[in-house]
């Protein structure tokens, strides 16, 4: 409400105009255009490699070769088995970051967030040191008998180092947000805390779960240079799909290289439509938030 003079003396109340925006604006039409011009710098490399794969058959004849069969097969239990570590390492430290005030918590946040930052190489140069042979906690493991570098363990280990911070920020973007008072009143009514937070705050935190869960399986799927330096490229024992296009591609094979990403790539892409398709996007971005 805004004054103005009427009669002399009063002043009279109007309402402040109402300021009307053009729907849809920013440019219009060519915006749009320029917009989607702009998107194909992105798509066009991607589709070359489809057409060339589906197109030339190479990944045809690639399903067929035993080492593109066994990379997949390897990156599809080791990423399944990096995501259950995900979760169980993820969730609680997710949920204390959003529901707990404590000194430190900056530094605690920046430290789960580093890996995503961090250069692949380096990641797994850092692993490398901890857990080798030769590294910190080289021989107490190999006092217990475990070794770890250059093993199946590597990779599992190295994509949960690089993938587990984009579920932990998804998750705890989504516990964040979940209304306190729907928790109390859950109390209210004896509800044990057990019960309450897998009957009320996971199901309505679910979207941003999901969201992160699927971003760090795709990270994990695509891991190169953490694994690399980790856990080495080891035919059928520790080369995964983007260990094989690599190979593949060093070795003059340029098919089964073609092949191995644009497995990649469909699986990639599958995931990004999954979590636009079923609206967990906005998860996704209040978590990058």
């Amino acid at each position: 409400m805004t004054g103005t003079v009427g009669a002399p003396g009063r002043l009279t109340a109007t309402r402040p105009r109402a300021v009307v925006r053009r729907a849809g604006g920013g440019g219009g039409t060519g915006a749009i255009a320029a917009a989607w011009a702009l998107g194909m710098v992105f798509a066009l490399p991607v589709a070359v490699l489809l057409v060339r794969a589906v197109g030339g058959g190479s990944i045809l004849r690639a399903l067929g070769n035993p080492a593109v069969t066994d990379a997949l097969v390897l990156s599809l239990v080791t990423t399944a088995c990096s995501l259950v570590l995900t979760i169980a390492i993820g969730l609680p430290l997710a949920l204390v970051l959003a529901r707990r005030l404590f000194r430190g918590k900056w530094l605690l946040e920046t430290i789960v967030d580093l890996p995503i930052v961090l250069p692949p190489s380096v990641a797994g140069l850092a692993l490398l040191l901890l857990l080798g042979r030769r590294g910190l906690l080289g021989a107490p493991l190999q006092a217990l008998g475990i070794t770890i570098p250059f093993t199946v363990l590597a990779v599992v280990v190295a994509q949960v180092f690089v993938s587990a911070p984009f579920f932990i920020r998804s998750a705890r973007a989504g516990f964040a947000s979940v209304n306190r008072d729907l928790e109390d009143a859950a109390r209210v009514d004896g509800a044990r805390e057990r019960d309450l937070f897998r009957r009320v705050t996971v199901p309505l935190a679910a979207p941003a779960l999901a969201a992160g869960l699927v971003m760090a399986w795709a990270r994990a799927l695509g891991e190169f240079g953490a694994t690399i330096m980790f856990a080495g490229s080891v035919a059928g024992r520790t080369q995964t799909l983007p260990l094989l296009v690599y190979g593949e591609f060093g070795g003059g094979d340029l098919d089964a290289a073609i092949a191995a990403a644009a497995v990649l790539v469909l699986a990639a892409g599958g995931v990004l439509v999954a979590v636009r398709g079923l609206h967990w996007g906005r998860a996704l971005d209040t978590g990058a938030a």
